[in-house]
């Protein structure tokens, strides 16, 4: 039994004043120790005491914290009888428990039930932040305005509540005017709002801004930097992340598990493998090696860089695993094409008795996809209602297309998108082009995208494959077309690029590049792979074959080759790979946006399924 808790249970005898329990059971809870705090109050109850105004913030703020809103009615009930309803603190916590819950209508009800809650700062601040964290945002701002028009209070807690909301790189020109109230209000000096505002505009996509105010910043505290660092990491910026570490590590600050998340996970995006093993070098010498955010954190970094023994072992180790634990090894293996491991492991999830929600879903479903396990994957999606309750979203319905689509079952991927109890959404519409591309369906295919490009009209990867599907089929006018339209929309296809990692150092190659030191050294490589192959490389060189013929002249006999891309691998080089791989008698490793291929002995993981 947990000591703290010990203490308190058997030392019933000095608890004689409902202060005296009250003081215990804030102890717990700053002491994190949620469960045990609930555990006391159930004691409290069974002893003469009464619980007042006091008791009941700290107890309803542990069933929030631990998402428990059957635990918080029935807490409701005994505030209540108890006459403490009308106490503005109860009030907040009980809107703050509802929000955090997701039930707002009831933390709506609870703020609207007394009039003297919605002329305090406290009660509104609660309720703006449960609309902000439950994605209206949109209500939580009128909330927001509504308070103003009263002449209620807003302070630096009611912004920490909103300013998250604000999240769409459409909002900006809005982001930027709540950033001008909070400097009208002089709320621009508290260090937790500041930092609010740097990850809000980084999600707003103003990157530059959000740079622009940190360095602006005179005192940067640990929160400060890694308000930055992870606003990077979780909006796409995976290289100035890591760049922004490295500042950071001159800062003279210790990095704490917040930091090394952010990092770890942009070494993730990357491929960044050397800088992944530093860091967990540091981890593994530091007070917080046991931290589970920062070992789901090397899980995945070591998935996402190739290396699935590393991140196994990892998860193995784990004393105590959750399941965001799952989720990533589950995804790891499924992004490898290991499906039928990462089948096996997720119902070891659940014979663990650790209950499936919609992320570990996407991630056993497009593993199942990516290994061409059809039926197994229906059976889970069926599942999700049918055994957890759990209400399929459009990404659930994206995964089912694609492992129907992948299957060639075509007509019952489209039979699966009339029947969504939503409107289908671009990447649903995307896998189903992207199945249509695989199996040469021209009439569905040009159906699908007409649908994609109404919703997505800019994403250049879907003009892409019907591109790539009218070439295949030989429709010259087809492919003019596409052209036309992309010219006409200002939409250039992104440059092809690979590079590889070694002793540190990252190796970019484009298409027929000549820019690398060692260029004669790769182009004499190549040239006799493809004498060894029989086929030519052409004159125009795809990035990922200068990649490998560069890493063939670096690495050792028998060393794995790892080659990351930013787009997918094409026929002809998937091709290519193959037949290297069994004539050097190596392990290519190639990551592109979705998934891992690994070449060996002249067969590719994806069973030429990419």
């Amino acid at each position: 039994m947990n000591k703290l808790l010990s203490r308190h249970l058997h030392g019933k005898r000095t608890y004689t004043t409902c202060t005296s329990w009250n003081t215990h059971l804030r102890d717990l809870t700053k002491h994190g120790n949620y469960q045990q705090c609930l555990t006391l109050y159930r004691q409290m109850l069974r002893s003469t005491a009464t619980p007042n105004a006091f008791t009941f913030p700290v107890v309803l703020k542990s069933c929030a914290v631990l998402s428990l809103p059957i635990s918080g009615t029935q807490l409701h009930s005994h505030i209540i009888k108890t006459g403490c309803y009308s106490e503005p603190f109860v009030q907040t916590a009980l809107i703050s428990l509802y929000g955090k819950c997701s039930f707002i209508k009831d933390a709506h009800k609870v703020f609207d039930e007394s009039p003297h809650s919605q002329k305090l700062t406290v009660c509104y601040n609660a309720l703006v932040s449960g609309y902000t964290r439950n994605d209206q945002f949109v209500t939580g701002y009128e909330l927001f305005s509504r308070m103003r028009l009263l002449g209620v209070r807003v302070d630096a807690v009611t912004m920490l509540g909103l300013i998250p909301g604000c999240t769409d790189p459409g909002q900006l020109k809005f982001a930027e005017s709540l950033h001008c109230f909070v400097v009208k209000c002089g709320l621009d000096n508290d260090f937790c709002v500041a930092n609010c505002l740097l990850t809000m505009y980084v999600r707003c996509g103003s990157k530059e801004v959000a740079r622009k105010f940190f360095d602006c910043m005179m005192n940067k505290e640990l929160a400060t930097w890694n308000a930055m660092i992870s606003g990077y990491a979780q909006n796409g910026y995976a290289m100035e992340a890591l760049e922004l570490y490295k500042e950071f590590e001159s800062s003279g600050l210790d990095a704490n598990p917040i930091t090394l998340v952010g990092v770890l996970s942009s070494c993730a995006h990357l491929g960044a493998q050397r800088i992944g093993i530093d860091l967990e070098k540091k981890i593994q010498n530091s007070s917080f090696k046991h931290n589970i955010f920062l070992n789901n954190a090397l899980i995945n970094m070591y998935a996402r860089c190739g290396n699935l023994t590393k991140a196994q072992e990892f998860f193995d180790s784990m004393v105590e695993k959750n399941l965001v634990s799952w989720t990533a090894i589950i995804g790891g293996y499924g992004m490898h094409g290991e499906g039928e491991t990462a089948v096996r492991l997720f119902d070891e999830m659940v014979r663990s008795n650790i209950r499936p929600d919609g992320p570990v879903f996407v991630s056993v479903l497009s593993a199942c996809s990516h290994a061409g396990l059809t039926d197994t994957g229906l059976d889970y999606f069926d599942s999700m209602e049918m055994k957890y309750g759990l209400k399929p979203g459009a990404e659930h319905y994206s995964c089912v297309v694609d492992l129907l689509g992948r299957a060639g079952r075509l007509d019952d991927a489209q039979r699966v998108i009339k029947t969504m109890p939503m409107e289908p959404d671009g990447a649903v519409w995307g896998a189903l082009l992207g199945a249509c591309k695989i199996h040469k369906n021209v009439d569905l295919a040009e159906y699908a995208f007409d649908r994609v490009i109404k919703l997505e009209p800019t994403n250049i990867g879907y003009y892409v494959l019907l591109s790539n599907l009218y070439t295949e089929v030989n429709n010259t006018e087809g492919v003019l077309r596409i052209r036309v339209m992309m010219r006409e929309k200002r939409l250039k296809k992104d440059p092809g690029y690979s590079y590889v990692e070694h002793k540190g150092k990252t190796h970019l190659f484009v298409a027929g590049d000549h820019n690398h030191p060692q260029t004669d050294e790769i182009f004499a490589m190549l040239n006799r792979l493809d004498d060894l192959i029989n086929v030519s490389s052409g004159t125009m060189v795809h990035s990922e074959r200068l990649a490998i013929a560069f890493a063939l002249l670096i690495t050792e006999v028998g060393e794995d080759i790892l080659v990351i891309k930013n787009l997918r691998v094409c026929g002809d080089c998937h091709v290519f790979i193959k037949l290297v791989s069994k004539v050097v008698d190596r392990r290519f490793i190639i990551r592109d946006p979705t998934r891992f291929h690994h070449f060996k002995d002249g067969v590719c993981s994806c069973k030429d399924y990419w």
